[in-house]
């Protein structure tokens, strides 16, 4: 091949790479819970924050959930690649009212990215993203945006002493893989509204801003992880 060819050649594989890569990236959460209702990812929630309450380690999380604008959970994020690498999962966000204490209604997101690499293997975790400034709220009001892009995400304290640090960052996140804290970046990600699963929840179509802020729409069963929600608090 000569050395004019070469670069072409190249940049063309490294195209068709970047194609496969994004397919894989956006079709990752319905991959791999393509059959998961709306309710059913509710209850998973739920089980999740569970887990990360009981964790001795997670102490900053519960000590901070009384001052944070909201949380975003993902009950499994799905990491696994070949050369190249993507993660996927659905999410349920929950936004607490300052005045009152009490959390919300549930929005459906979906959360995905690409990353280059050698990487042979696969993971599974979970993920809770804790809200934590007025500016990473309003950011998921939106169709979509990128984690680290016009908001900060961070990695949450964890440990012993965790619960006296200070965070700037917009996001904080927690995560856990075989119920062991696994410190996974986010940072690059994309979240993005899941309006069918909001429509299917609520029985016709909303946006964020219907749910968290005009809370047009309720379900009931939602209850028990808004109540688990607030028992966290206390048990900080």
């Amino acid at each position: 091949m000569s050395e004019t060819k070469r670069p072409k050649t190249v940049l063309r594989l490294m195209t068709s790479l970047c194609a496969v890569a994004i397919f894989l990236s956006l079709s990752l959460p319905a991959v791999a819970q393509e059959d998961l209702e709306p309710q059913i990812l509710v209850d998973q929630a739920l089980v999740s924050l569970n887990n990360f309450v009981k964790q001795p380690d997670m102490e900053w999380l519960k000590t901070h959930l009384g001052d944070s604008k909201g949380v975003l959970i993902v009950p499994q994020l799905l990491k696994a690649g070949f050369i190249f690498g993507g993660s996927g999962g659905r999410a349920v966000m929950l936004v607490r009212d300052p005045k009152t204490g009490k959390w919300s209604q549930p929005g459906f997101y979906s959360l995905g990215s690409v990353s280059f690499g050698l990487q042979i293997g696969g993971e599974s975790s979970e993920v809770i993203i804790q809200i934590r400034t007025e500016r990473g709220l309003e950011s998921l009001y939106g169709t979509s945006f990128k984690l680290g892009g016009d908001t900060s995400v961070a990695v949450g304290p964890v440990g012993a002493g965790a619960a006296g640090k200070g965070v700037t960052a917009d996001l904080v996140s927690f995560s856990m893989a075989q119920g062991a804290y696994a410190g996974l970046s986010l940072d690059g990600s994309m979240v993005k509204v899941n309006d069918d699963f909001n429509k299917a929840y609520y029985g016709k179509a909303v946006r964020p801003v219907d749910i968290f802020v005009k809370k047009d729409v309720s379900n009931p069963g939602s209850k028990k992880l808004r109540e688990a929600l607030v028992k966290a608090e206390k048990e900080k």
